[in-house]
């Protein structure tokens, strides 16, 4: 699994980072997470806001600090 995090790291975007990285420890898979701080790399997703996840290339969120228990569900459903 491949998460990225878009952000320009921000507080919100550290805060999302930390978060997934707790969660895929919690859960014990393998997975590379990433921060993307990049402007035109965060753009070539089609996000304007920030922070934003990313999942095996797919959006799943972006301009808000998901819930962990969010974060959570959408790992588990792109697992």
């Amino acid at each position: 699994m491949n998460i990225k995090i878009l952000g320009p790291g921000c507080k919100n975007c550290q805060k999302l980072y930390d978060m997934a990285n707790e969660i895929v420890e919690e859960l014990g898979i393998d997975a590379k997470i990433e921060k993307v701080t990049e402007f035109k790399d965060i753009a070539s997703y089609g996000i304007m806001k920030t922070p934003g996840i990313v999942i095996n290339e797919k959006v799943q969120v972006s301009g808000r600090v998901p819930s962990k228990k969010e974060v959570k569900e959408l790992i588990n459903k792109n697992l």
